[in-house]
């Protein structure tokens, strides 16, 4: 495997710093990762050994205030003063383009993981010609019915607080419930994975876990109100093969099903459903991590096959 990075400059001036991992020889696929919320791409780096050890090419970006794209602790959290959720989804179009430039005619596929999966789930809707396939990590479906009441919460706090406050309210609405199926945890992020070291290791990590700005909240409710709409879901390739997969004991994908139903009456014809038994919500990241990944690559491999 050849690894490399490179930025790329956007059109509002923000450098996006990518990842790219190369297999030997000439690859057959590209696999674009879009990562999720409070991390980073580097962690990815084991999935992308095992899919450049499979023949495949691997780019990811570190979002805007996040990982190396944020210049300092600072700018961590916040996307942006304005469009933050368009500005990134826009983001993942530039590095699409720039792989296609890179690759030709190759196929892309593009993942997404919790955050990452509900970019991808517009992204698909926008750009789905442009892509072979989408797989969803620890995604979800609608929004709860409280979603407008966290909305009026966020607004609150952007005036008491500023853009680039920081809100603990927010913090504990949006992650306060996730870890009370596995007390007495051990850390604030048991409910990520049942491998207590890779949970260290997140915990461990400056540019994990972090508390975001309010800003950043406001976008993501606005982004995931939208990826909601059945207009949005109907613009769908309907022979787009998706596959979604998540943990049985993830708190982020309580409502799936009506993610699979939506996708259902949007008449989507190529969707795969896996859950995996008592894991949790980083399931690339959990104690069966390499059965997960076998089965992506299995999936990826067959999709693949379909595409040349």
């Amino acid at each position: 495997m050849q690894a490399s990075s490179f930025a790329i400059e956007t059109a509002d001036g923000v450098s996006l710093f990518v990842y790219r991992w190369l297999p030997e020889g000439r690859p057959k696929a590209v696999v674009q990762i879009v990562h999720g919320w409070a991390e980073h791409a580097a962690r990815y780096v084991r999935l992308a050994e095992a899919l450049c050890g499979q023949g495949y090419a691997v780019y990811a970006d570190d979002h805007r205030g996040h990982g190396r794209t944020a210049r300092t602790p600072a700018e961590l959290g916040y996307f942006a003063d304005r469009d933050g959720w368009n500005k990134v989804l826009d983001d993942l179009w530039q590095l699409n383009q720039r792989i296609r430039a890179e690759h030709g005619q190759t196929p892309v596929a593009i993942l997404g993981h919790s955050l990452g999966s509900f970019l991808v789930q517009q992204f698909i809707s926008e750009h789905g010609d442009s892509i072979v396939a989408a797989a969803l990590s620890g995604s979800n479906g609608k929004p709860p019915a409280m979603a407008p009441l966290g909305r009026l919460v966020a607004l609150w706090e952007r005036l008491r607080r500023g853009r680039h406050g920081k809100s603990p309210l927010l913090q504990s609405l949006f992650f306060g419930a996730f870890n009370k199926p596995f007390e007495p945890a051990s850390t604030r992020f048991d409910w990520l994975s049942r491998d207590s070291a890779e949970v260290d290791k997140y915990v461990a990590d400056p540019l994990c876990g972090f508390d975001s700005q309010v800003q950043l909240f406001l976008d993501i409710l606005q982004g995931v109100s939208e990826i909601a709409k059945p207009a949005l879901q109907a613009r769908v390739p309907k022979t787009l093969p998706i596959y979604i997969f998540r943990g049985e004991r993830d708190p982020v994908g309580l409502n799936i099903n009506q993610l699979l139903a939506a996708y259902r009456a949007a008449g989507l014809r190529a969707v795969t459903y896996k859950v995996y038994p008592n894991a949790r919500h980083e399931t690339l990241n959990e104690i069966n991590r390499d059965e997960v990944t076998n089965d992506l690559i299995t999936w990826l491999n067959a999709v693949v096959a379909n595409a040349h």
